[in-house]
């Protein structure tokens, strides 16, 4: 009897389940089931029938034959095809021998099935069809994942485990349609990264990020279910439609092509605007930016694109030859009547039918609330507030636009008060929290994720997309949930829970207080050591400390075949992060020679990125700030602080200290999202949420009571609201402006909090109750904290 692992269709990663008569044998006593697919079916599905012979082969040594017809094979073949376009597969379910009936109209959808043999001499088949060309291909880099390959195989040299046999059990299996119909990212802030990489390593010949480079993340964005990419566009990078080759890869790859909020009609301003930069101005040179744009659109007319609609300057500018918001809408209407009549002209009359997008990005979003119309099919991008908080969503009469909306969310940012660039430290309980939020407001259309360099942002990255393909695939235990998945998938079980734990504590430590975040001034600002006291920063090195031996203990666990794709995924952010808070928290106390040490270490862990796999990586991973560029928005160069060693700041006694999930009771929604906050248990409060927080006070005085919230956007207006009582007080309303762009707002998303601070007298001592009571959509819970008596 064989015992085969069982795919994660049926009962997940880890489950076990006796082969039965009727699985499938992909691969059996050294022999391989043939592959078959049409010649005239789409490219993609060539290409991703290619990749599955070579991770079939990688998996078991044994390579699979490709047939052009399945009727010609001897023995078991996987049929490949997209429906409409395979002729074998139309007659099996003419015959009744496949159910595609949910598959027909359907949007990237796919069935992985095995056929039974009629007869005992029949040949057996294991069936991938799709509903159209990415779903085709969706399917077979589906059973890719299922035999053992990981979608990060290439970009993160995860290995697969070796297998001797693959039997796929008996059954179908259906997938999609999403729940979002363009899911993909912006690879961004290229510099220091991606570009001199692609430049110096993988493909010098083209001088930088080029075919190779798109071609790798074209296979990865299929493997992960995306459809969509908006490519590098710095100044340092070689525009994408300078290299005719990149459009016509991206099309046999089945990549929808789309360009940012700076970028209209798949333009790139930064590198192909060749005129003078004043004259990128729709007041005084309407007809050349129009023509600009026309030939753009004629020569990628032929593809698959989402058209970026309206206009800004170049590189994330605001747009010129205006003076007042009111001239903006007005300028940004006749843009949309252009934009849209020159569509209709050289795409589709049925102007409805051709993918738009508007990116309400910075000032723009101002314009928006200010009464921008934006035409009611065009898709309107929200954005984040570049720290993960999406600042906004649309109203139920908003949702009744035919268009619809999506988000633009950032992994990786290049901006004020401060950037991150360098470690994925966005914890997937933040995106959970805010992507749900989102898509229950009507975001169901495109989702793009700035993904900087791409890596290290895997995990959020993957997490992000997969959400996005499923927007029910986890509650509000999805960090831990996912985090086990992922890290049993790459690693193995023996050790997927102590990854997932350490990855939990990363994000947890790190959303306190980024890597790149951990000076204690702004850009520019003189500077001055941080608030944190001497207890806390303790208490933060200590943890680190434990964070890295328990990183060492599971890496010399793993087999040598698997230290590559750990060192990337796993102990470089780990290590990295704890070394940056060594190195800082050191030098503020004094203690320099720590701190230099610290800094020794890092720069040498970094260099390290360089000599694995083999130097795949040389070039791509730099500490930050990588270069003099961007001084504005960038932490400063390390060095030993100028200031004086911090004076100990010592914090008011606590009789409460709970994370928002840690309450005594409560009715409503009260689900905690796991992983999300400071504390790692924040709770999404709503008009119906009820929190109760026993406590004792030995001493009557005066107290202070502080509310940690996530420096979220409310759904609604620009306050997060919420109330309180003590015992049987009457219930007081508090409110706490964004104030979006303002000092209160930066030092909220470099800290990860806003706090309500309310002071109140206590006339007695014992038992108490603090009553939380949520007042809107949007606000977010993280920390109830009481101190005193004799708070500062």
């Amino acid at each position: 009897m064989r015992l085969v692992i069982i795919v994660a269709w049926l009962l997940g990663p880890a489950g076990y389940v006796l082969a039965g008569a009727n699985d499938f044998p992909l691969v059996l006593a050294g022999q391989a089931a043939g592959l078959s697919y049409a010649s005239e079916d789409d490219p993609v599905v060539a290409r991703a029938a290619a990749d599955l012979v070579q991770d079939i082969a990688t998996i078991t040594g044994v390579i699979p034959a490709v047939l052009p017809r399945a009727a010609e094979a001897a023995g078991p073949v996987v049929l490949i095809g997209t429906l409409g376009r395979n002729r074998d597969i139309d007659r099996l379910a003419e015959a009744g021998l496949i159910d595609v009936t949910a598959l027909k109209g359907a949007w990237e959808s796919f069935i992985i099935t095995v056929v039974p043999p009629a007869r005992p001499e029949a040949t057996p088949l294991l069936v991938i069809v799709g509903s159209d060309r990415r779903g085709t291909a969706f399917g077979v880099y589906e059973l890719s994942k299922q035999i053992g390959v990981s979608p990060w195989h290439w970009w993160a040299d995860v290995a697969p485990e070796k297998k001797t046999e693959l039997l796929i059990p008996a059954g179908t299996h259906r997938f999609g349609p999403p729940s979002v119909k363009y899911r993909g990212i912006f690879l961004n802030d290229e510099d220091w990264g991606l570009q001199p990489w692609a430049a110096t390593n993988l493909e010098p010949e083209n001088g930088g990020i080029g075919p190779k480079t798109y071609a790798r993340v074209f296979e990865l964005l299929l493997r992960l279910k995306a459809n969509t990419l908006w490519p590098a566009m710095h100044a340092c990078t070689k525009p994408f439609n300078a290299d005719p080759r990149n459009a016509i890869l991206a099309d046999a790859y089945g990549i929808v092509m789309g360009s940012s909020h700076a970028e209209p009609m798949l333009r790139n301003n930064v590198g192909e605007w060749t005129a003078p930069k004043p004259d990128y101005n729709y007041v005084s040179n309407r007809a050349g930016v129009l023509a600009y744009w026309e030939e753009r659109v004629r020569s990628n007319r032929r593809f698959e694109n989402i058209y970026t609609v309206g206009m800004r300057g170049i590189h994330d500018s605001a747009i010129q030859g205006t003076k007042t918001d009111a001239e903006r809408i007005a300028v940004l209407g006749q843009v949309f009547a252009d934009q849209r009549t020159l569509l209709a002209r050289e795409i589709k009359p049925a102007i409805e039918k051709v993918p738009q997008m508007f990116c309400a990005y910075k000032e723009v979003l101002e314009l928006y609330r200010q009464g921008l119309a934006v035409p009611d099919d065009v898709t309107i991008v929200w954005p984040d507030d570049n720290f993960g908080y999406i600042r906004n969503f649309a109203t139920a009469a908003e949702r009744r636009r035919s268009g619809g909306f999506g988000v633009y969310y950032h992994l990786s940012y290049l901006g004020r008060p401060m950037a991150y660039l360098w470690l994925g430290t966005t914890p997937p309980a933040l995106i959970w929290e805010e992507m749900t939020k989102a898509y229950a407001h009507g975001a169901d259309r495109i989702w793009i994720a700035n993904v900087g360099d791409l890596k290290p942002t895997e995990p959020g990255l993957e997490f992000f997309l997969n959400l996005a393909w499923d927007i029910n695939s986890w509650g509000p235990d999805a960090q831990p949930v996912f985090l086990q998945t992922w890290a049993r998938r790459e690693f193995g079980s023996e050790t997927a829970e102590e990854i997932a734990a350490i990855m939990g504590a990363f994000y947890r430590l790190n959303f306190q207080r980024k890597p790149e975040h951990l000076q204690g001034w702004l850009p520019g600002k003189t500077p001055q050591p941080s608030d944190w006291s001497d207890a806390e920063i303790a208490a933060r090195l200590e943890e680190f400390a434990s964070l890295r031996e328990r990183t060492e203990k599971v890496a010399a666990a793993l087999p040598p075949a698997r230290h590559d794709a750990f060192f990337e995924l796993v102990a470089y952010p780990v290590h990295g992060s704890a070394l940056a808070n060594e190195r800082y928290f050191r030098g503020e106390r004094g203690e320099t020679a720590a701190a230099q040490a610290a800094d020794t270490e890092l720069r040498t862990l970094t260099k390290h990125f360089d000599e694995i796999a083999g130097g795949k990586w040389r070039g791509l991973m730099r500490l930050e700030p990588a270069d003099g560029d961007w001084k504005s928005m960038r932490i400063a160069p390390w060095t030993p602080p100028a200031f004086a060693p911090r004076t100990p700041v010592v914090n008011a006694p606590t009789i409460l200290k709970n994370a928002a999930g840690n309450f005594s009771s409560g009715t409503g929604p009260v689900q905690p999202v796991i992983g999300l906050g400071r504390s790692g248990a924040a709770v999404p409060l709503s008009a119906e949420t009820r929190l109760h927080y026993t406590f004792t006070a030995n001493t009557a005085g005066d107290y202070l009571l502080q509310l940690h919230l996530l420096p979220t956007h409310p759904v609604e207006g620009k306050v997060l609201r919420l109330a309180w009582a003590l015992d049987e007080t009457p219930v007081a309303p508090v409110e706490l402006a964004v104030n979006d762009g303002g000092p209160d707002w930066a030092q909220g998303v470099l800290s990860g909090v806003r706090t309500l601070t309310i002071p109140f007298p206590l006339s007695r001592t014992g038992s108490h109750t603090l009553h939380i009571q949520g007042l809107n959509v949007g606000t977010v819970l993280d920390e109830v904290v009481i101190s005193g008596p004799g708070h500062p």
